[in-house]
């Protein structure tokens, strides 16, 4: 599918860092679905470089819906949403020197020194714009729906936050949040080492903790297409993801099942499991407890520092310094992406369970929400 994701509903990306555009074709969703622009608007705010903490390349995210939204509400036909690219700077970027864990000698040999190199061309953070951009279209259709989405920050360096505990006022908070952390002591702490890194010429990775509340249970499939699969499918689309994990994920590794295993109770009709230690799936579907899981993300590889690496058009060694305008740490700017992704995910999960009319409709809000 090369850069579409999605078996019934599908998003594809197109564009370039330093090209006229960015965009996202959203396919298979359902008609009547209303879409606010300022929804949009409000989750590529979230995305926007906006301190010291971020990268001095600043867009104004200005985006235009091409096609697939009548008088406020979906068609059902391919929706085209497109972000004009306007703060860039290619002088900044020359090609042949391979920037060390970027995509610059790995892309040249697929397209075999055709690519548009600038920023990272296709490969550039800028793509996950249009992603967001899904996300506030995505998003509130799930809201609708009673299912909800958030991310934060989990880990900065050697700085952490708590973890989601009341899973649902949790991601409330993070909605209203000007910094994605659930520990308001963690702000200032995860700030000092994104400084500390920033000011050593470095950069400096971290993790996410997203939960998505209100899945029903009986959604997945065992095997290849299970929430977990379909999920990291996704998720390992972002360029800065390295690794997933589940619930409690590498913990099992040392643990018991006397321990782990997640006991079920039932209260009032209802079943649940006492602790979410599988974060919330088992064999590959959903079991209606939260779906929890966590993504590592690497630290920028553009720093100022020089750098062993070569220029694979002369085929010899050299150094580099790389210039530009970059973030010293990516993580708070990641977590609208992997909400927008994982919407993406969890709607083409619930099209192919339950019909892709699924999201249509003008069902209420969930109560708590």
């Amino acid at each position: 599918m090369k850069n579409t994701f999605g078996q019934s509903l599908s998003v594809t990306l197109f564009g370039e860092s330093h090209g006229e555009a960015v965009g996202a074709v959203i396919d298979g969703i359902a008609p009547g679905i209303p879409v606010d622009e300022k929804e949009i608007e409000k989750q590529l705010s979230r995305r926007r470089p906006s301190s010291a903490l971020d990268t001095a390349r600043v867009e104004n995210d200005e985006f235009s819906i091409l096609s697939g939204v009548f008088e406020g509400k979906t068609t059902g036909t391919p929706l085209c949403i497109v972000i004009k690219n306007e703060n860039t700077r290619s002088g900044d970027y020359a090609y042949g020197t391979a920037r060390p864990s970027h995509a610059d000698y790995a892309a040249s040999r697929k397209y075999h020194g055709y690519e548009d190199y600038r920023g990272g061309g296709h490969f550039s953070g800028r793509i996950t714009a249009a992603l967001v951009a899904a996300g506030g279209i995505l998003l509130p259709a799930l809201e609708r729906k009673g299912i909800i989405i958030g991310t934060h920050i989990s880990q900065c360096g050697n700085e952490k936050d708590r973890d989601f505990d009341n899973v649902l006022s949790d991601i409330i908070t993070l909605k209203n949040a000007d910094f994605p952390v659930l520990d308001g002591n963690a702000k200032q702490r995860i700030t000092d080492e994104i400084l500390k890194a920033k000011n050593s010429l470095d950069s400096v990775g971290g993790a996410t903790q997203t939960a998505v509340y209100g899945l029903p249970a009986g959604v997945g499939e065992p095997w290849f297409d299970s929430v977990e699969s379909v999920l990291s499918h996704a998720l390992f689309g972002i360029g800065a993801v390295k690794g997933v994990e589940f619930g409690l994920g590498f913990g099992f590794a040392a643990a018991n099942g006397s321990r782990v295993n997640d006991a079920l109770r039932v209260d009032k009709g209802r079943i649940f499991t006492e602790t979410n230690n599988n974060g919330g799936i088992n064999g590959g579907i959903t079991n209606g407890m939260p779906v929890i899981f966590r993504c590592a993300v690497k630290p920028t590889p553009s720093i100022a520092k020089e750098q062993k690496t070569v220029d694979f058009i002369k085929n010899e060694n050299t150094t580099i310094t790389v210039g530009g305008r970059h973030d010293p740490a990516i993580i708070r700017r990641i977590c609208p992406v992997i909400d927008s992704v994982a919407a993406i995910a969890v709607c083409d999960l619930l099209a192919q369970r339950f019909g892709t009319d699924y999201l249509a409709g003008e069902e209420p809000l969930c109560s708590s929400v």
